[in-house]
C-alpha cells in the first residue's frame, strides 16, 4: 500500500521551524516525508535534514518520497530516544525538531496493521513491528482496573469501566484477537444516546493504541531533550493531537522558559528554575477552517513552537 499522509499544519510548521538554509534539521517523526519534503525545498545543498522514524514501512516510503534528495540522513528509531540517537550517529547540536506526534493516515488505511476499527484484522497497533506489545497483549492480559484507566485517561471515554468489564467477560471464554471483536464489545458497552458523536470504538481504539506505542509517558522528557539539543536560536515545533499529549508539551515549554515549580505558599523559589528560551506562541496554533474541511485529523491538531536562547 502506498504510504499517503496529508501533513498537518503543513505551512504554520514550517514558518514556526524559522528554516535557515544551510543548517541542519530533524523530524522525529518522518511519516510520509510532506512535512520533511517542504523543509528540504528550502534547504541549500549545505544545509540537511534529519528523517527519523520508529516505522520501517514509513522510513521505506519515505525514502521513495525524498530520493531526488541527497542532503537526508534517515535514522530508524524512536524519537523517545533522541539524545542517544543523536550520540550513536555522531550529530551534537541541530537548529531546528519536528515532532507530528499521533498516528499517520497510512497507518489509519492499512488496516492490516489494527490502528483502525473498521474491517476485521489482527490487534496489533505497534508503530514500531519489532516491540513485543501489540494490542492483542493489552487487551488480553491487562487487568479490568487497567484496562479501565487507559482506556478514561488516553481516550477521555466516559464509559471506560463497562468496556472493560465487557472485554473481561469476553476473554474468559476465548481470546480476543480481531479489531471487529473489539468494536462489537464496544459497541454493546456504549448506550445508544452516546453513539451520536462518531464512531462508538474510536476512544478506545485510540487509547489502546497510545498505551502500546508509549505515546504519553516519555513526552515530557522527549520535549525536554529536544530542547537541549538545540542550537542558540534553533526552534522546536510540536504538533499533538490529544489533550494529554498538548499538556506535557506545555509544561515542558513553561519549565524551559523559567517557570518556578515550587509550591505557592513558599516565600522564594528553590527549585532553580531556568530560563534557556522562549515560548513564540502562548495560545496553541490550531488549523484553519479550510484546512479542517479538507483535512479531519487537522480538527484537534495543536501546534507549539519553542526557541532555545
Amino acid at each position: 500500500m502506498e504510504f499517503k499522509h496529508k501533513p498537518v499544519l503543513l505551512e504554520e510548521t514550517i514558518q514556526g521551524l524559522n528554516i535557515r538554509k544551510n543548517k541542519v534539521y530533524v523530524d522525529g517523526t518522518l511519516g510520509g516525508a510532506g512535512h520533511s519534503k517542504k523543509i528540504l525545498e528550502q534547504l541549500e545543498n549545505t544545509g540537511m535534514l534529519i528523517g527519523i522514524d520508529r516505522d520501517q514501512e514509513a522510513l521505506k516510503a519515505a525514502k521513495e518520497n525524498l530520493k531526488e534528495y541527497k542532503n537526508v540522513k534517515y535514522i530508524y528509531g524512536n524519537h523517545d530516544e533522541i539524545k542517544s540517537i543523536f550520540e550513536q550517529n555522531d550529530i551534537s547540536k541541530v537548529d531546528g525538531i519536528l515532532l507530528d506526534l499521533g498516528v499517520s493516515s497510512y497507518q489509519l488505511d492499512e488496516k492490516t496493521r489494527g490502528f483502525s476499527y473498521l474491517g476485521n484484522n489482527e490487534l496489533d497497533m505497534r508503530m514500531d513491528k519489532s516491540q513485543e506489545l501489540t494490542a492483542k497483549k493489552v487487551i488480553n492480559t491487562y487487568s479490568e482496573e487497567e484496562l479501565a484507566r487507559i482506556i478514561f485517561e488516553y481516550g477521555e471515554e466516559k464509559f471506560s469501566r463497562k468496556i472493560a468489564k465487557n472485554i473481561c467477560e469476553e476473554r474468559k471464554k476465548k481470546e480476543i484477537t480481531t479489531t471487529e471483536e473489539l468494536v462489537k464489545i464496544i459497541d454493546k458497552s456504549i448506550p445508544g444516546f452516546a453513539k451520536k458523536d462518531g464512531h462508538p470504538a474510536k476512544r478506545t481504539f485510540q487509547a489502546i493504541r497510545i498505551e502500546v506505542n508509549n505515546e504519553i509517558e516519555p513526552l515530557y522528557n522527549t520535549i525536554a531533550d529536544c530542547i537541549d539539543l538545540l542550537n542558540k536560536g534553533g526552534r522546536l515545533c510540536v504538533i499533538t493531537f490529544h489533550s494529554l499529549e498538548d499538556r506535557a508539551v506545555k509544561r515542558a515549554f513553561e519549565e524551559a522558559e523559567g517557570k518556578c515549580k515550587c509550591p505557592k505558599d513558599l516565600p522564594y523559589c528553590v527549585c532553580g528554575a531556568k530560563k534557556i528560551g522562549q515560548i513564540i506562541n502562548k495560545k496553541p496554533i490550531i488549523a484553519t477552517k479550510e484546512e479542517q474541511n479538507e483535512n479531519s485529523r487537522s480538527k484537534s491538531a495543536k501546534l507549539r513552537i519553542f526557541e532555545k536562547e
